[in-house]
């Protein structure tokens, strides 16, 4: 018996040693780890003592659960991916400026409205003759200037004033068969018979006769004066076709001219010309029609109202420019041809939603509006723009009627939002 208890307390010591053993394994394992187990498993008592360091087995997922649900911790299985929510619109971004600080700086706020828009285009003109009232005065016979009444070059002369005297025998032969013709005619008047029908012949010669002087611009006041003079002129007196001055003299005293040849060059000068040069950019808006004020420094405090009378079809490749004509009353003068003018033309454009000028940041890329949301909130916003116009810019998108946009004093609500990092949301400035 004694030999039968000794192996017994034997055992139970070697069983309190094996688990003081292991209690200071356990105690040396760090922070998160698990101590050693002893894993015992129905059935199999060769498992029921795990030798040192092993891990014990992981326990089975119940059925249905989902995979990784169970997993030991820092395990590489993915949690479930939450359900997508639904993203909210992007909020505006705005500046804030205090009521006090914006009477600091300045801001004033202005309203974008549909207003009529005019264009006011300045150019340079040159005054010119209306080639409308100008004339040429010229023989249709040739001869020799014996007598000379305009002898200078700017001389005003009225219609119907000789301007020169013309002798020419081809001319003097002409009234001399004429004259001959008339006397025959009157020979032959009051005959029968044959000799009546010799008087309807000698009628025919004579309108043929007076036709022939009459093409050598001989009036009916000449011819009548031939018939009844019954002598021929030597020469013939040349007239002044109208009222004007005299702008080119080409006759001399005893010199020959031919059929054809021109003598004098006679301008009216009671209406003027005025041809401004344009540019090709800006023919698509000019029509004819629009009105225009004209500005001369020879005549200071002075202005001429008038419109544009035409546009010229070409273009001028040197300048890139097309000549838009005025006509303008010069009754007493004062208006010579070659003087320069100042050109206004002022261009409708219709009815455009616009803001002021100053109320635009323009950073090269874009074209930025700082809109008043109130109670001192100032929103960024792009904005696409058209025409310029008097201090105004037509508004293409990004506004509508009525937001009021900071116009005084834009680019310092501009430094301050760029200070605080706030910038215009992309493609804002494309919204009605």
């Amino acid at each position: 018996m004694k030999k039968k208890h000794m192996v017994m307390i034997g055992a139970a010591l070697a069983v309190a040693g094996l688990l003081f053993y292991l209690a200071g394994v356990g105690l040396q394992k760090g922070p998160g780890e698990k101590a050693p187990t002893i894993a015992a498993t129905q059935g199999s008592p060769s498992g029921a003592h795990e030798g040192h360091g092993s891990a014990p087995a992981a326990p089975a997922p119940a059925q249905g659960a989902p995979k990784g649900a169970h997993e030991g911790h820092g395990g590489a299985g993915t949690p479930p991916a939450a359900a997508p929510e639904a993203q909210a619109p992007a909020e505006a971004p705005s500046v804030e400026i205090t009521t006090e600080k914006q009477q600091l700086i300045g801001v004033k706020t202005v309203p974008a409205a549909v207003k009529p828009l005019r264009k006011v285009l300045k150019t340079v003109g040159r005054i010119e003759y209306d080639e409308r009232r100008l004339r040429t005065v010229n023989t249709k016979v040739e001869g020799w200037i014996e007598k000379l009444y305009i002898d200078y070059t700017g001389r005003y002369v009225r219609q119907g004033e000789p301007m020169a005297e013309l002798y020419s025998p081809e001319l003097l032969a002409t009234q001399e068969e004429y004259l001959n013709i008339l006397k025959w005619r009157k020979q032959r008047e009051g005959a029968g018979g044959s000799a009546a029908m010799l008087s309807r012949d000698a009628e025919a010669l004579v309108e043929a006769s007076k036709k022939r002087l009459q093409r050598y611009d001989i009036s009916e006041a000449q011819i009548r004066e031939l018939e009844q003079t019954g002598k021929a002129r030597r020469t013939l007196t040349i007239y002044s076709p109208t009222n004007g001055y005299v702008v080119q003299k080409m006759a001399l005293q005893g010199m020959r001219v031919m059929p054809g040849e021109k003598l004098f060059d006679v301008a009216d000068l009671s209406t003027v010309w005025v041809l401004a040069d344009v540019y090709e950019y800006e023919l698509s808006s000019i029509r004819v029609g629009e009105p225009a004020s004209i500005s001369l420094s020879y005549l200071p405090g002075k202005e001429f109202k008038s419109k544009i009378d035409y546009v010229y079809p070409t273009l001028s490749g040197e300048t890139r420019t097309a000549r838009v004509r005025f006509a303008i009353p010069n009754a007493d003068g004062r208006l010579k041809p070659q003087m320069y003018a100042s050109v206004e033309i002022k261009i409708g454009l219709g009815s455009k939603l616009a803001i002021p000028d100053d109320a635009v940041i323009d950073t090269g890329t874009r074209q930025i509006v700082y809109v008043d949301k109130g109670d001192g909130y100032f929103e960024p916003r792009e904005v696409m723009l058209g025409l310029r116009a008097e201090g105004y810019r037509e508004v293409l998108m990004g506004l509508k009627a009525g937001e009021k946009v900071a116009a005084s004093a834009a680019f310092l609500v501009d430094s301050e939002a760029q200070l605080k990092g706030v910038t215009p949301l992309q493609g804002a400035g494309h919204k009605h």
